[in-house]
């Protein structure tokens, strides 16, 4: 079932050393700056549960893993200052997610576009049904994926990011997305892929969590500078929004 509500639902469920962090909003499980910022916290605050060893991220429902920011608030920003913040608010979430020190483990059901491809790169490792495409639509609205690409980058490399982000009006498959690294496995129904995530966190949360914390910080090394960078991208983002090209372009989308 999911949820009606306007800012959108955040639950967390902590079972046997497992959080499972579960989102959701009536628009294809899309993000307000509310909900944003209530998954930063989330993150930052399971992060230092010493009761928690694993992280498992997912969306509501069996259809959209989520459709990155939302829409309605990219549509009303108005000055730079506004930019900055609504696209801060992906980098945030992404900053918590590289250092709240836990093992993050992804379970993308549906397509995922724009932030939610950000959040799926942010994963330490990600398991995905066959339905969950992706696409990197920015550059159709005079944007760029800025704040999301080291993400990007840095699981499916710059070609694939080019890739991705050049040919914006395009779906890659979830194999597409597995061929380059994005997805570790792709299954054919959700249950199966319900169940495989739920094997693979109890496996981790067996492991010894100090064993678990130190590869989490293998695997983030070299990303230090992330909250200046991201921070940095957040202003580059913020300041195309307001140009004349993305103004006209969402003009058309306005109800």
């Amino acid at each position: 079932m999911s949820t009606t509500r306007q800012n959108g639902s955040l639950y967390t469920n902590i079972q046997n050393n497992i959080a499972t962090i579960e989102f959701g909003h009536p628009a294809s499980n899309s993000f307000p700056s509310e909900l944003l910022a209530r998954l930063t916290n989330e993150l930052i605050s399971v992060g230092h549960n010493n009761g928690v060893s694993v992280i498992i991220l997912k969306s509501e429902g069996e259809k959209a893993f989520c459709a990155g920011a939302s829409f309605d608030e990219l549509v009303a920003i108005s000055n730079l200052e506004e930019g900055k913040q609504f696209f801060a608010g992906f980098a945030n979430v992404l900053n918590a997610m590289r250092s709240c020190g836990k093992l993050i483990v992804g379970s993308i059901q549906g397509k995922a576009v724009g932030g939610g491809v950000g959040l799926a790169a942010a994963c330490d490792y990600v398991l995905a049904t066959e339905n969950a495409a992706i696409k990197l639509s920015e550059f159709t609205i005079g944007i760029g994926p800025f704040v999301i690409e080291p993400a990007v980058t840095r699981k499916i490399g710059v070609a694939g990011t080019a890739e991705l982000t050049l040919d914006a009006t395009s779906w890659k498959s979830a194999y597409w997305a597995k061929e380059k690294g994005l997805y570790a496995k792709v299954f054919e129904t959700q249950k199966e892929l319900d169940d495989e995530v739920e094997i693979l966190a109890e496996k981790l949360a067996s492991y010894d969590p100090e064993a678990l914390a130190e590869m989490k910080k293998v695997l983030w090394k070299g990303t230090e500078e992330w909250n200046d960078l991201l921070a940095e991208r957040a202003a580059v983002s913020g300041q195309l929004v307001l140009s004349d090209y993305t103004k006209k372009a969402l003009a058309k989308f306005k109800k």
